[in-house]
């Protein structure tokens, strides 16, 4: 959620988990490999939810781009097959859009909402799981086939559930039914890889800074919430809240009926008759209200607007190619060092540090002369970077010169 807090767009309101309010903003939905790199993001002022976002403006993308699909033949001969596996948070856990999901042969992982069940311990076994980095860990795991409903009929999914020490058991569903479990749970609990994505972003690359000033009208047709209807479901919500405080003011009387008299008891049972009849009317409004009406039927100075897009979209284009570069070069050098945050930091540092540019046409190579670092151990990855970065042999795009790397 990039959130805006200037006065040159009427944005609409959402909900901002981070800052728990509703601020205006747009929604940007990211989509990242299993070890957290961008691939794409959809930045979209008005949306219908995830669901919506991932059928009409992901699943398209996904299908054109996603590399080493099974052939048409490979899913007719085998039709627990899928083309590729996305992974969301609950928000997408309900059984319309799995099914919409399935029909593509994508098949989807996700955590199961609203679970009040309990598996017996017994059926927990350890199972080795190997992580996206490489990693592995041990996770108590079970697994159970069963359905959810959807509009199109019942959909088959796998549920897999983790046992924590604690006794809580976390679930996960999926439609890729040719998955292991191990992979299952792997793929889920990596995804949280994409929650430290957003916060490295946010503290290094900027990706809700406002780059460019200016605001756009949306296309007329764009269906929004009316405001009617959402002020006539504020003031429902509103009565209830006060129909329930009521309801527990009347239990309490109960209670002190010795001394509560009988005017009393009436004056309350009346008050709650007028509130019913009050909420009966309101929601027969509401019901005649349209929901969602087109942007182009609104008052002119009610008309969501969003900011321009090409200057967002080409930074945020620029910010995935150097976050993925300077992920490959800490792949490189945390080889090197203890930690992935050192190598992160180490490749910051080198990225804004000054160096030595050497060109020689006659030998035909740019020498790019880097300066040591403030430790042995730090001058030690950063050789072993150069070194493997002099055996790609990387040609300048330009001059044609080839690149050559130094530590002095």
């Amino acid at each position: 959620m990039r959130v805006y807090n200037g006065s040159g767009a009427l944005l609409p309101r959402r909900y901002v988990s981070r800052e728990r309010l509703c601020l205006r903003g747009t929604t940007d939905y990211w989509v990242n490999d299993a070890l957290g790199r961008p691939f794409f993001v959809v930045s979209q002022t008005v949306t219908s939810g995830l669901g919506a976002v991932i059928l009409d403006k992901i699943v398209p993308d996904l299908l054109a781009n996603v590399p080493q699909q099974p052939t048409e033949n490979e899913l007719l001969d085998d039709p627990l097959l899928h083309r590729f596996t996305v992974i969301f948070d609950r928000e997408g856990s309900y059984g319309n859009l799995l099914a919409k999901l399935w029909q593509n042969r994508i098949a989807a992982i996700t955590y199961r909402k609203a679970v009040k069940d309990k598996w017996p311990d017994g059926e927990f076994a350890d199972h080795e799981v190997s992580l996206p980095d490489g990693e592995t860990t041990h996770m108590l795991l079970a697994s159970r086939q069963t359905q959810l409903a959807s509009a199109s009929g019942p959909v088959a999914v796998l549920e897999v559930r983790k046992l924590a020490e604690s006794g809580h058991q976390t679930a996960i569903i999926t439609t890729a039914q040719r998955l292991d479990i191990t992979l299952v749970a792997s793929r889920m609990f990596a995804r949280w890889c994409q929650e430290n994505f957003f916060a490295y972003m946010l503290q290094h690359f900027d990706i809700d800074g406002l780059v460019q000033y200016g605001s756009e009208d949306i296309l007329g047709t764009t269906l929004v919430v009316n405001p009617k209807w959402r002020s006539l479901d504020k003031d429902i919500n509103q009565l209830q809240t006060k129909k329930r405080l009521l309801h527990a003011k009347i239990g309490a009387k109960a209670l002190q009926s010795e001394t509560a008299s009988v005017l009393e008891h009436s004056t309350l049972h009346e008050d709650l008759q007028q509130l019913d009849a009050e909420i009966a009317t309101m929601k027969q409004q509401r019901r005649l209200t349209p929901k969602k009406i087109q942007i182009d039927s609104l008052p002119e100075d009610e008309r969501p607007r969003q900011l321009l897009p090409l200057g967002k979209l080409f930074t945020d284009t620029v910010k995935m190619i150097a976050y993925r570069a300077e992920t490959a070069t800490v792949g490189i050098l945390k080889k090197h060092l203890a930690k992935e945050d050192d190598a992160r930091a180490l490749a910051r540092e080198i990225f804004v540090s000054s160096a030595d540019i050497l060109p020689d046409e006659k030998a035909n190579t740019l020498t790019i002369r880097l300066h040591r670092t403030a430790t042995a151990a730090r001058d030690r990855a950063v050789e072993a970077l150069l070194a493997e970065l002099n055996e790609s042999d990387f040609m300048h795009p330009e001059t044609g010169l080839r690149m050559r790397y130094q530590l002095v």
